[in-house]
């Protein structure tokens, strides 16, 4: 990782006590596996390259186009995917260190909400089982006070005691939502991933499940990454917000500065997306030609350089550092490169000095060249009209 990361996003949180999750040049490939000999002959880059913080008792929105690496980021975060390189710290602890026996005891710390509350939960146990089999598992209460417990965390929930003996089938999406909270949450977590956890649900179920979610972080003091295309949504929850594309991380700020200000190309489209409710609200929305590229074959210097309109020389060949454009603005783009403008600025002074020199000897001599033909114009005698038949040949007379 390049030393200006280093200096930006990652020692500073390193040195920051209050950070809770810290994520340094993450990386996640996915071999391809040819069809005979199953030999390795290229890899998925899903996750190339990703740094983050997240302190204590905040949220993190995590953004970006559907393929982009939002999902894969997260789950290697919890280590459900082993990395390819790079280090995830949690509360001072290397997660992917830990032994086994070590992991276990992690395990209730750090949960995560699925997107799909319909394949995420077990159709034949009863809502009460669901909940309560990772409570015993992990000894987090005593065995008499498991069955209070649960009726307590259902009624956090929004859930009723009665609910207990049902199963998944017989409750809507919103109360399935509901159930997989549940079950994050009876394990007193510290970091809970929400995976796109509104994205299945309508709109009015959606405040009620982000309403929910932030009393429970002011009630207990929970910590989220917030994962979605929504940007509505992250907007409303998020403290901070982190911009994703093809598997990096392109910008990085909080809330109010990156929507405000948004400083990336791929950013600058990607909000002005978001639907405004004024009928008489003109938006100048930014279309982005093509569709992104592979991450088995990715392009050449900035991922980005094939759909922009800022796109340079240097973005077709040189990957863009993440640079702290702002404080605590961070923005990997050549845009922003101050020796990068400087270059550019001289360059371009010079193209102009060297235009009108060049021009020059081609317009005098243009204008030599139409002098010089209206005045042999005038020398030339007119022609005698009494003389044009004289010219003519006479045809054979009979």
């Amino acid at each position: 990782m390049s030393e200006v990361k280093e200096q930006g996003v990652i020692a500073g949180a390193e040195n920051d006590s209050e950070n809770l999750l810290v994520v340094r040049n993450l990386k996640k490939y996915f071999p391809i596996k040819s069809s005979f000999f199953k030999m390795t002959v290229g890899n998925v880059k899903a996750v190339d390259g990703v740094s983050f913080s997240i302190k204590r008792g905040t949220t993190m929105g995590l953004v970006g186009e559907s393929g982009c690496g939002k999902s894969t980021t997260g789950r290697t975060i919890l280590r459900l995917q082993e990395k390819t390189e790079g280090e995830v710290i949690f509360d001072g602890q290397d997660i992917f260190k830990l032994s086994k026996e070590e992991l276990r005891k992690l395990r209730p710390r750090i949960q995560i909400i699925f997107q799909d509350p319909y394949s995420s939960l077990s159709p034949r146990l009863p809502i009460g089982e669901i909940i309560g089999e990772a409570v015993r598992e992990h000894n987090i209460v005593p065995k008499e006070e498991i069955d209070d417990y649960i009726t307590r965390v259902m009624e956090a929930c929004g859930l009723q005691e009665w609910h207990k003996n049902r199963y998944p089938h017989e409750f809507s999406g919103g109360q399935r939502q509901r159930i997989c909270i549940a079950r994050a949450l009876a394990l007193n977590p510290e970091f809970i991933l929400c995976d796109e956890p509104v994205s299945a649900l309508d709109v009015s179920i959606q405040a009620q499940i982000i309403n929910l979610l932030r009393d429970l972080q002011k009630q207990f003091g929970l910590t989220y990454l917030f994962i979605s295309h929504d940007l509505s949504v992250v907007e409303h929850i998020s403290d901070t917000v982190g911009v994703m594309y093809l598997g990096n991380m392109v910008e990085y700020s909080e809330t109010e500065k990156i929507y405000s200000k948004p400083l990336h190309p791929y950013t600058m489209a990607l909000f002005s997306a978001i639907p405004v409710p004024d009928p008489d609200y003109k938006m100048n929305r930014i279309v982005l030609q093509g569709s992104i590229p592979s991450p088995a074959n990715p392009p050449s210097g900035c991922k980005f350089h094939t759909r922009c309109e800022k796109c340079m020389e240097i973005c077709k060949t040189v990957s863009p550092e993440m640079r702290e454009v702002e404080p605590g603005h961070f923005c990997a783009c050549h845009l922003y490169d101050p020796d990068l403008d400087k270059t550019a600025t001289s360059a371009d002074t010079a193209k102009t000095e060297e235009k009108p020199a060049d021009k020059t000897p081609d317009k005098e001599i243009a204008i030599e060249k139409e002098t010089a033909g209206k005045e042999s114009a005038k020398e030339k005698p007119a022609d005698d009209p009494s003389k044009k038949d004289n010219g003519k040949p006479k045809g054979k007379k009979k």
